[in-house]
């Protein structure tokens, strides 16, 4: 078994929170550039709204009510995921701070 003092504990911790803390910025860093407006959705979003003139044209009612909610739903999921990133950006950083906070608990024997 190997001995731990408490310093080395608390080390152990602040060590292993900054680096959750690091992978969850650039998770949140990945999803708000990839996931936000990928080429995906914009490509639907077009398809959506020429498909949605085109049922203005025809006077299909249907058609233009089933475009508009794909519009919303497409407006949503970007909603989503960049609330997703942002969240996993401020949760990278309160561990940060949480990592910060515990090495300043540690009273430094000066030898």
């Amino acid at each position: 078994m190997i001995p731990l003092t408490l310093t080395d504990m608390q080390i152990l911790i602040a060590a292993s929170v900054f680096i959750l803390g690091c992978v969850c910025i650039v998770l949140g860093a990945f999803v708000l550039i990839s996931r936000g407006y990928s080429r995906e959705v914009r490509t639907l979003a077009a398809h959506s709204a020429r498909l949605g003139r085109k049922g203005i044209s025809d006077e299909l009612a249907t058609l233009v009510n089933s475009a508009s909610d794909l519009v919303s739903s497409i407006n949503q999921l970007v909603r989503t995921a960049t609330g997703v990133g942002v969240f996993l950006v401020s949760l990278g950083l309160v561990f940060l701070c949480s990592s910060y906070w515990v090495l300043q608990q540690i009273e430094w024997v000066v030898a």
